[in-house]
């Protein structure tokens, strides 16, 4: 979408207004969202301990059916509502050192530092700019007409199914910067040193789920690692199709580097705004997705508190509908289906498109003064 009717006062009203509801979420912080945090932790670990214990009897299939259902369950809300989102410091001004971002480290195979580097940083600095966010299609899709076309896209389809399947994999590679890799650009000794704090992190989680546990429930070692297996790969899709629905279906846009140049905070909220997603539904829907249904929202004020994306929502729309920008939202299904729709169609040869340039408002005259 063009931002040429948007003029150097409108960014700066835009980003007025925007600092404004942030500064007021964060005055309001308090006993209610520390009670919120606290309880979905609860009730996550909770959830974890019902599910290993019903694994203890795997062999029987109710049994191994309602465990590792719970156990997913117990996985999507550690890896989404909670670790995600405490990773990002949603939770910092609490001062606690159990639910901080620099002490906690999430049940998955990617190390929670390299995270934060490859997501904090750079995706949410440079959202959606090819050649800067490596989010673009995780260096191996292409997800946009802008990315130039390679016969390596074709079999993309099938990549991207068994991305989704192991995707706490793709995430723990993701900080090596792929690219720089495949150019000779990378300093070698880093991209080692990374290499093995990954493979440590796999050992650990390996040990857990495909060795400690399984052993723990005795003659029914094969069912719970199976189980485990199972959970992991539930939790893996599910992300997978959450971030992936909130990054790159419908009309979201991607942007060249040139638009960073000289770039305002006021036109930082706008890139955020065209190249974000969110996904309607109920309450619970939106726990089990970390929030991150509202998309568009987190991309704004990723260090919020998630609780508080909902009750945002309905003001950012308001202030899209008041600039003419558009406000990307559908439900589940729709989303799925456009993002699949892109995966397949762009795994295809077709017309290279150039991404927004950078926005033009400086040579938009300012109104004379009355």
């Amino acid at each position: 979408m063009s931002t040429d009717h948007l003029t150097r006062a409108d960014y700066e009203a835009i980003e007025r207004e925007l600092d404004a509801l942030r500064e007021e979420i964060v005055a309001d912080r308090g006993d209610r969202d520390a009670a919120y945090i606290h309880r979905v932790i609860r009730w996550q670990r909770g959830l974890e301990i019902g599910g290993r214990a019903l694994l203890m009897a795997s062999s029987l299939p109710p049994a191994w059916l309602a465990g590792t259902a719970t156990l997913s369950v117990a996985k999507i809300l550690e890896n989404m509502e909670i670790g995600h989102n405490v990773m990002h410091g949603q939770w910092d001004w609490m001062r606690d050192p159990k639910i901080h971002s620099t002490t906690w480290e999430w049940d998955n195979v990617s190390p929670a530092e390299q995270w934060k580097h490859s997501h904090n940083f750079v995706h949410h600095t440079y959202t959606n700019v090819i050649g800067k966010d490596n989010d673009v299609g995780y260096g191996i899709l292409r997800v946009s007409p802008e990315q130039p076309w390679h016969w390596a896209y074709l079999p993309q389809p099938l990549v991207n199914a068994v991305l989704a399947m192991f995707f706490e994999y793709g995430v723990a590679l993701h900080d090596l910067e792929i690219d720089k890799i495949r150019e000779g650009t990378n300093d070698p000794e880093e991209t080692r040193a990374k290499l093995r704090e990954i493979g440590r992190k796999i050992r650990r989680q390996w040990g857990k789920d495909y060795l400690a546990f399984p052993l723990l429930s005795g003659p029914q070692f094969v069912s719970t690692l199976a189980a485990n297996f199972t959970a992991n790969a539930v939790r893996n899709v599910w992300a997978h199709t959450i971030i992936f629905c909130g990054h790159f279906p419908g009309d979201v846009e991607v942007f060249e580097e040139e638009r960073l140049e000289g770039e305002t905070k006021g036109e930082w909220y706008v890139r955020q705004l065209l190249g974000s997603a969110n996904i309607s539904g109920g309450r619970l829907f939106h726990l089990m997705t970390g929030n991150l249904s509202h998309q568009i929202e987190h991309h704004l004020f990723p260090d919020l508190p998630s609780n508080r994306y909902a009750e945002i929502a309905p003001r950012v729309r308001a202030l899209c509908e008041k600039y003419d920008l558009p406000y990307h939202s559908g439900s589940l299904s729709q989303q799925v289906t456009s993002t699949w729709k892109k995966i397949f169609r762009y795994a295809l040869p077709g017309p290279r498109r150039s991404a927004p340039s950078p926005s033009s408002t400086p040579s938009v005259p300012e109104p004379a003064a009355a």
